[in-house]
C-alpha cells in the first residue's frame, strides 16, 4: 500500500513574529529546529524509509529537510527543489504582522485574504526589492509565472500539475517519498489529492514540523491521513495556525 509523508516546515521566524512571510525567505526559529528534530525522531521509530524527498526552493523548507534527514541518519538521500512547492505568495502582505493588519482592514478583510479560495492579497509591486523577479532562483520563469499575488486556487494551479507530472509518477513506480513544503503549498496538495471543496479547505489548518502519512490505493486515491505522535497536540497547533489573525 503506497504511503505519501508530507510535513510543514518547522517555525520560522517570522512565525514567531506572527508575520505573513509567503516567498520572503526567512529562516527556522530555534522551536522551528526542534520541531524538524522532533518530526525525524516520530518517523525514524514509525520505521519510515525514503527513497527520495522534495521540498521548495525556501530555506524554511530546506533547512527543515535537511535536519528530519540528518535525524533520519539518510542525508544522501536526493533532494528534489521545485519553486512549485513554495508557499502562497503574499504579495504586499509580506512582511505586515498579521494581527495589526487586523486590526487595520478588519477581521472580514483579513479572512477574505488569508482563506477565501480565490481571493488574492494586494500585489507586490514588480520592482519592488523583495520582488521574486530579481531572484536568481527563479531566473528561468517567464515574467507570466512569476507571482506578486497568489490565491490559494493558484497555488493549487502549480502544485496540483506538479503531482501528476512528478511526484504520482514515482509513487506509482514504488518509491517511498517525503515531500516538505509550506502551510499553503500542502494544503493546495491535501485539496488536489481528497477532492475537498473550495469552502472545506479554507478551514483546513497544517501544524507546523508534525508528519501527515497518506495512506494510498494503487489508484493514488486516498484511503486515510493522519499526523504521526499525540493527536492532541497536532489539533492545539492546528488550530494556533488558524487563530494567527487573531493572535497579540
Amino acid at each position: 500500500m503506497p504511503k505519501v509523508v508530507l510535513v510543514r516546515h518547522g517555525e520560522s521566524i517570522w512565525n514567531l513574529e506572527n508575520r505573513f512571510t509567503g516567498w520572503t525567505d526567512v529562516d527556522l526559529s530555534s522551536r522551528g529546529e526542534g520541531e524538524a528534530a522532533e518530526a525525524a525522531v516520530l518517523l525514524k521509530e514509525a520505521g519510515f524509509v525514503f527513497d527520495l524527498c522534495y521540498t521548495s526552493l525556501l530555506k524554511r523548507a530546506i533547512r527543515t529537510l535537511n535536519l528530519l534527514l540528518d535525524g533520519l541518519d539518510m542525508p544522501w538521500l536526493p533532494v528534489h527543489k521545485s519553486w512549485k512547492l513554495n508557499e502562497r505568495h503574499y504579495g504586499a502582505l509580506q512582511g505586515l504582522n498579521k494581527s495589526e493588519t487586523t486590526e487595520k482592514y478588519g477581521e472580514e478583510q483579513v479572512f477574505l485574504w488569508r482563506r477565501r479560495y480565490s481571493v488574492q492579497p494586494p500585489p507586490l509591486a514588480l520592482d519592488a526589492d523583495s520582488s521574486p523577479a530579481g531572484d536568481r532562483r527563479y531566473a528561468g520563469l517567464s515574467k507570466n509565472e512569476i507571482p506578486l499575488s497568489e490565491s490559494l486556487k493558484e497555488v493549487v494551479a502549480r502544485v496540483a500539475p506538479y503531482w501528476k507530472e512528478v511526484l504520482a509518477p514515482q509513487v506509482a513506480s514504488g518509491r517511498r517519498i517525503l515531500i516538505v513544503a509550506h502551510g499553503n503549498s500542502l494544503r493546495a496538495l491535501v485539496k488536489h489529492l481528497e477532492g475537498m471543496s473550495d469552502d472545506d479547505v479554507t478551514s483546513f489548518n497544517i501544524p507546523t514540523g508534525l508528519p501527515m502519512i497518506y495512506e494510498l490505493d494503487d489508484n493514488l486515491k486516498p484511503l486515510g491521513r493522519d499526523y504521526l505522535g499525540d493527536p492532541v497536540k497536532a489539533a492545539a497547533k492546528a488550530k494556533a495556525v488558524a487563530e494567527q489573525a487573531f493572535k497579540k
